[in-house]
């Protein structure tokens, strides 16, 4: 793979449409300054002073804005929000990136799903976060939000080039990712080959059928354990197993050993970008998915997309304290810096 073969999946992007399914956080950093810190007179404990208020998308909703920063022309949302102010602020940011929010359904029955980041600023700038708190549904999500989000996929038109199943909510049938949901993607990967298919899934990898999926080593060793010939730790056969699984290929992520690209018998390692200095591994694993789904759907072939998967990933960890992104410029440039890694990367496979 060289530049002109990049710029060639690059040029694609901004006549793609692609949908993003599942589970939309809002990702809150509330940034702390140490300097101003009071005594509650009421129970005499610490009061932290709030100097800064940032809300971003989270879970699917940074895969939105990473495929939007990439140039993707159309990003189309699909899930839930609560009747409240996080989903009016979850909603509003994605918005203001660009991406189509109206299959987004307002739900009075459930919370928005947040992350709330306390970040204080050290000397210098840095920003050392603390114990995350999390607002999540914690009863299962009702058939009639289900039926709604089945029915909204099985409604897609036919300039639709790519969907992403985002299953981040880790407790089973509470998030947007339910088994109906899922099922009714395995029925439409089977039924439209032409589009891309794709699921990100923490807890349950293991459990589509049809769709390309992208676990890291912990979680393709826990949904498909290769049995007794094979060590447990060995992730490449237990991707192995999984693709056969699922009967989809399977993208494993391996940290600063990259991917492996697993497609039937056949494996693929693609390298990773060194990067030098301070990283900050969050929402990494979205800028990836981001990153290969834009290209799948720009033409790549899968080892191409794991290269800018790669790439893109390699962008955002340089942003500390956020959940970055990375623009095609970047994309360029980054590529450009490291392409003695992509020579040998097949074209069409």
């Amino acid at each position: 793979m060289n530049a002109a073969r990049l710029e060639e999946i690059l040029v694609a992007f901004s006549s793609t449409r692609i949908v993003v399914v599942g589970d939309f956080f809002l990702d809150q950093y509330l940034e702390i300054d140490p300097t101003l810190e009071e005594t509650s007179l009421e129970t005499g404990l610490p009061a932290r002073q709030v100097v800064s208020v940032r809300c971003q998308p989270g879970g699917a909703g940074n895969v939105a804005a990473n495929l939007t920063a990439l140039g993707i022309g159309e990003v189309i949302c699909l899930g839930f929000v609560g009747d409240d102010g996080e989903g009016y602020e979850l909603t509003r940011a994605l918005r203001r990136l660009g991406a189509n929010t109206e299959g987004l359904l307002l739900r009075p029955d459930r919370f928005t799903l947040t992350y709330r980041k306390p970040v204080v600023r050290q000397p210098g700038g840095r920003l050392v976060e603390l114990e995350r708190l999390d607002t999540k549904n914690r009863e299962p999500t009702s058939p009639e939000v289900e039926e709604l989000l089945a029915a909204r996929l099985r409604e897609l038109g036919p300039g639709v080039r790519a969907v992403i199943a985002e299953d981040q909510v880790q407790e089973a049938e509470c998030g947007g990712i339910t088994r109906r949901v899922r099922e009714t993607l395995s029925d439409l990967a089977s039924a439209r080959p032409e589009v891309t298919w794709f699921a990100d899934s923490r807890a349950r990898v293991g459990e589509f059928r049809g769709l390309i999926v992208k676990p890291n080593e912990r979680e393709v060793c826990a949904a498909a354990p290769p049995g007794d010939s094979v060590h447990e730790d060995d992730a490449l056969a237990c991707a192995q197993v999984l693709a056969a699984r699922i009967g989809a290929p399977v993208y494993l992520t391996m940290g600063r050993e990259g991917m492996a690209v697993v497609a039937g018998e056949r494996a693929a390692s693609v390298p990773a970008v060194a990067v030098a200095g301070q990283i900050d591994i969050v929402g990494a694993g979205d800028s990836a998915t981001a990153g290969i789904v834009s290209a799948l759907a720009g033409g790549a072939g899968l080892q191409e997309a794991a290269v800018v998967g790669n790439v893109v990933a390699s962008i955002t960890v340089q942003q500390l304290g956020t959940t970055g992104t990375a623009s095609q410029e970047q994309v360029r440039a980054r590529f450009a810096e490291s392409e003695k890694l992509w020579e040998s990367t097949a074209r069409g496979s």
